[in-house]
């Protein structure tokens, strides 16, 4: 199946159930789906370098309009080539339009139909964000996929906020494809890759109808090369989020990739997946190793635990990461307590790799026309040691 003629290439190679597994075809390198992107939100994945991403299997990143635009600012970005060039990565990049950043980092002044005015997180100084701008944004940045500029409002919304950021998210999407054209058409001699994809975004907030609507009236408007959903773990109930997917899946084009905005944690990546999801972000692996969290194949495991401390064990038996290749969970936990910070480093880079792993796992699965019994069986072994609070759903940029 191709994409619109405005770039890109997505080909389902296979199914099982709900499930696909797909290559995402651009000028700067192939997307195997589904996918896992690691959120570099100012040009890094924290405390890793682009060669141990590639080396850990990953084809594409995110980087975050709104971050960037505040600093070092997308001036500087343009001038030194784009951020590809910036900050050393030559795949695919995917950038967030800062909408949900505005929404929920920034202090908000005014919401209103042409755009966002907001003070930065950083000094408050005073900003006018509109769809426009978050197109000349990300073009700046020279992304391969942009995302339109949406509202996107809590997830315990009344009916009515959740009409009016839908409404508002539909207007300001037909600006975005305006803007995006028409920088696009100024970029026709830009090197490969320069004129990016642009991906609107469904909102809905839990309400059924409403985001059924939202996708109808968002198909009606383009022949987009991918859909955003958006709107999701922001604080809902996970059968809320499961519900909201099993509603619009049916709607949803079967030939295009789907965006699953904001989702990360490995039992959360299974089960969208298991609803018909092709690719995913999130803060959780860097966040949580950091922290002094693992993914394992049995569950999360805090390494500062005392119980660590002379485990000759590697972290994760069945994991091929140099973290597990090289390193001993007493040896990690004596990093973690003696302040080093080779541990957040190789735990974060375990979990990405971790993340990368599942997905291909995934992926074969789905292959082999077997997705829903190995998930089944994945998720028993993982959840008998991953109880999660509901407020590790919150990453360090206001979404997971």
């Amino acid at each position: 199946m191709t994409g619109p003629a405005d770039g890109g290439r997505f080909d389902v190679e296979g199914t099982s159930g709900r499930a696909r597994a797909a290559t995402l075809r651009l000028s700067r390198g192939t997307i195997h789906t589904p996918c896992f992107m690691p959120v570099g939100t100012l040009g890094t994945v924290k405390s890793l370098t682009p060669g141990e991403l590639r080396d850990a299997g990953v084809e594409v990143l995110l980087g975050n309009a709104y971050h960037l635009y505040l600093r070092p600012g997308t001036r500087v970005i343009e001038e030194l080539g784009g951020l590809h060039r910036f900050m050393g990565w030559d795949g695919p990049i995917l950038t967030d339009s800062g909408g949900f950043q505005v929404f929920s980092l920034a202090r908000i002044n005014r919401i209103d139909d042409d755009g966002v005015t907001f003070r930065s997180h950083l000094d408050g100084s005073k900003h006018r964000l509109t769809p426009e701008l978050s197109m000349e944004i990300q073009a700046a940045i020279g992304s391969d996929i942009r995302m339109a500029f949406d509202e996107c409002p809590p997830g315990e919304s009344s009916p009515e906020a959740a009409r009016a950021a839908v409404e508002r998210t539909l207007a300001w999407l037909a600006r975005c494809r305006a803007s995006h054209e028409a920088l696009r058409d100024a970029q026709r001699d830009a090197p490969p890759g320069g004129d990016g994809l642009l991906f609107p975004i469904v909102q809905g907030a839990s309400y059924d109808d409403l985001r059924l609507e939202s996708v109808e009236r968002t198909l009606a408007l383009g022949d987009w090369p991918g859909v955003g959903i958006g709107g999701l773990s922001v604080g809902e109930e996970k059968e809320v989020t499961h519900r909201v997917l099993d509603g619009i899946e049916p709607a949803l084009p079967q030939d295009r990739p789907r965006y699953l905005m904001g989702v990360g944690y490995p039992d959360d990546v299974i089960e969208a997946v298991r609803r018909g999801v092709d690719m995913f972000d999130c803060v959780a692996p860097t966040r949580n190793g950091r922290n002094g969290t693992a993914f394992t194949a049995e569950g999360r495991l805090n390494i500062k635990g005392a119980r660590f401390a002379s485990d000759p064990a590697p972290l994760d038996e069945t994991c091929d990461c140099p973290c597990c290749a090289g390193y001993s969970r007493a040896y990690l936990r004596h990093l973690f307590v003696s302040g080093e910070l080779l541990g957040l480093r190789l735990l974060s880079l375990h979990n990405v790799r971790f993340l990368i792993r599942l997905t291909s796992r995934a992926r074969a699965a789905i292959l082999r026309g077997e997705y829903d019994r190995w998930a089944d069986d994945w998720l028993a072994t993982y959840r008998r040691g991953s109880p999660r609070p509901a407020t590790e759903q919150e990453g360090e940029d206001g979404r997971c």
